[in-house]
């Protein structure tokens, strides 16, 4: 089922979240739904506060990235095979060379920005079986789950600009809020009290 994305402005979108046991009610149901909702608004990762939930739980797929002809053969292999849901995730570690990268977010529709984050992560996660990993993931890889991994610590990509980048994307997230721009999958808006 397609559940509508929380639009910024909402405070589950700065809500630090809390972890979940294999025993929270509708997990399966609910990953499932998630997937559904972030192909339908054409994401590569998808976080439950966007859907309204403080729970810590994150999805990744980063298939779309694999036909960029920028990377390598190999970067083109890893992304392409890359699906996986991050439950109770901890950054351990951060490390290697910062670099910019133009993101976005379904959360923020129309607005892109380049942010700095550092090449590489090492990042302890349970799966949807609550079997516990530990992986080092770098380059784009590290990137996509670095922007998840921030929704889950209740912090967005906008927050990651300069000031004087954040004084001119006001108006622009004040509309988004409002539900005064045109997307095409469904979004509660919190300054709206309807899904469109």
């Amino acid at each position: 089922m397609i559940l509508p994305i929380i639009a910024y402005g909402d405070p589950v979108l700065r809500k630090v979240c809390t972890d979940i046991d294999q025993h929270y009610e509708g997990l399966e149901t609910l990953i499932n739904n998630m997937w559904d909702t972030m192909y339908n608004a054409n994401g590569v990762g998808l976080a439950a506060p966007q859907i309204g939930l403080a729970i810590r739980l994150f999805m990744v797929d980063t298939s779309p990235f694999a036909d960029d002809e920028e990377l390598s053969k190999e970067e083109q292999e890893q992304l392409a095979g890359f699906k996986k849901v991050f439950i109770n995730a901890r950054i351990v570690e951060e490390t290697g060379t910062s670099w910019p990268f133009n993101e976005g977010c379904l959360s923020i529709p129309d607005i892109r920005e380049d942010v700095t984050r550092k090449d590489t992560i090492n990042i302890e996660y349970m799966d949807e079986q609550f079997k516990v990993h530990t992986h080092t993931y770098d380059g784009l890889l590290a990137r996509v789950i670095q922007h998840e991994y921030d929704h889950i610590e209740g912090i967005l990509f906008t927050d990651k600009v300069s000031s004087l980048k954040k004084r001119l994307l006001k108006g622009k997230l004040t509309n988004i809020s409002k539900g005064k721009i045109q997307v095409d999958y469904k979004m509660r808006f919190p300054l709206l009290k309807k899904v469109r």
